[in-house]
């Protein structure tokens, strides 16, 4: 069976690495003599020698991470276990607050954090790779076994899917829409569900990632209703539309994601919420008896694809703590395409072998590397569609649809 990455790599070059030339702020004596001591940056050449670092970074003692996820808790916990003498300090931030905190402490020269663990492609390359607020490190065990499209210009440690979920309980023999626009009609009113884009910037990137295909999403529209699609005052294309008629129709905005896949996939309802979630999310099903089921035939697609980044923050105090940490969030050199994995993926040989992956080792997620297994469930990434987040696109537009948004939302 073909492995994910093999086939979307050549097309993320043009997502993922499609952004403008660098714009980089003058590197200060300061950071250059980090770089040159941490051996990162134009200093990060030749072979590692991994003990050594290893070495460094149990005398460094711990590694401080501002993290999108709240799994980096049990990241911490599986870590701090193999190596007692790093102590992980993780904070769960949310994907938006990450960036900001970081870049707010930086600009106030207060180097407080080692990795920032987020995505938010646009931000995380053009507000904080760009102006050298991160330094791209590929630890060098790994070159060979991640695609370029993946090490470059930012380490990418997963890559997500955002999904529509649906009860299979309320639906039984059937799907409930086959159409994106569907969603948008009045039988659906009050009965559509996202997080809040403003808040998220995963969320932000899967809504860009519509909005970018306008045409394709008008194309969309006419198949569903043999009619060309009529925009809105001021509405700059169907993919805009498509939110704008979404929030319309009575979309209930989620603060919470975990709290999102509940609605939708609560037993018992008669007419449950349709979510636009984490595919991820679909592993609450065994975890928390709830009964969601993907939209993964939905027209024009049924996924947003979009990346998580690990790099190490400017002049991080604990440099090859956070070597070592961004090693094991890509998991054990032991694991082949070939390995045989088996649930719970976050215990026993699993998690010895998967590391800080474990966590996210579900059918929602796949990692940036060649040779990690699916998990089990995961082979729909062979067969379903998806669009993939272009950071810099993203990057340009997100001003005008926060502001969308805003203004739409309050409407």
């Amino acid at each position: 069976m073909k492995h994910f990455q093999y086939g979307l790599s050549a097309a993320l070059v043009a997502g993922l690495m499609a952004v403008g030339p660098v714009s980089a702020e003058p590197i200060t004596p300061e950071m250059d003599a980090w770089m040159k001591a941490a051996k990162l940056g134009p200093y990060d050449k030749g072979k590692e020698d991994w003990a050594a670092i290893v070495a460094k970074a149990k005398k460094e003692g711990e590694v401080v991470v501002y993290s999108s996820s709240s799994r980096i808790a049990k990241i911490a916990k599986s870590f701090n276990a193999l190596y007692p003498e790093i102590k992980l300090k993780g904070f769960d931030l949310g994907s938006a607050k990450t960036v900001e905190k970081a870049v707010r402490e930086m600009e106030a020269k207060v180097y407080n954090v080692d990795v920032i663990f987020t995505g938010g492609a646009g931000a995380m390359i053009n507000e904080m790779l760009n102006k050298n607020r991160l330094i791209n490190y590929v630890p060098d065990a790994y070159e060979d076994r991640i695609p370029k499209a993946f090490k470059h210009p930012l380490l990418v440690t997963r890559i997500e899917g955002m999904v529509f979920l649906y009860n299979a309980e309320a639906y039984p023999d059937a799907p409930p829409v086959k159409n994106i626009w569907e969603l948008t009609l009045p039988k659906f009113k009050g009965r559509i569900a996202i997080k809040n884009p403003l808040a998220s910037l995963s969320t932000l990137m899967s809504v860009g990632v519509f909005v970018q295909h306008g045409d394709e999403m008008a194309a969309a529209y006419k198949r569903l209703t043999g009619k060309e699609i009529k925009l809105g005052p001021g509405v700059p294309n169907a993919g805009y539309e498509f939110w704008r008629r979404f929030l319309k129709n009575g979309a209930v905005i989620f603060k919470s994601g975990s709290k999102l896949a509940r609605a939708s996939g609560k037993k018992g309802q008669k007419k449950p919420l349709i979510s636009f979630t984490q595919m991820g999310k679909i592993v609450r099903n065994e975890s928390k008896g709830l009964v969601n089921r993907i939209l993964k035939d939905l027209d024009p697609v049924p996924m947003a694809i979009y990346p998580t980044y690990g790099a190490i923050a400017r002049q991080a105090p604990h440099p090859n703590a956070a070597k070592v940490l961004i090693a094991y969030l890509l998991g054990s050199t032991k694991v082949t395409k070939d390995t045989k994995l088996e649930k719970p993926y976050s215990k026993g040989k699993s998690l010895e072998l998967l590391q800080g992956f474990a966590p996210y080792h579900e059918p929602g997620t796949v990692s940036a590397r060649t040779d990690v297994p699916y998990a089990e469930g995961g082979e729909l990434w062979e067969t379903m569609k998806g669009w993939i987040s272009d950071p810099d696109y993203i990057w340009k537009e997100a001003p005008k649809i926060r502001d969308f948004w805003t203004v739409e939302s309050a409407s």
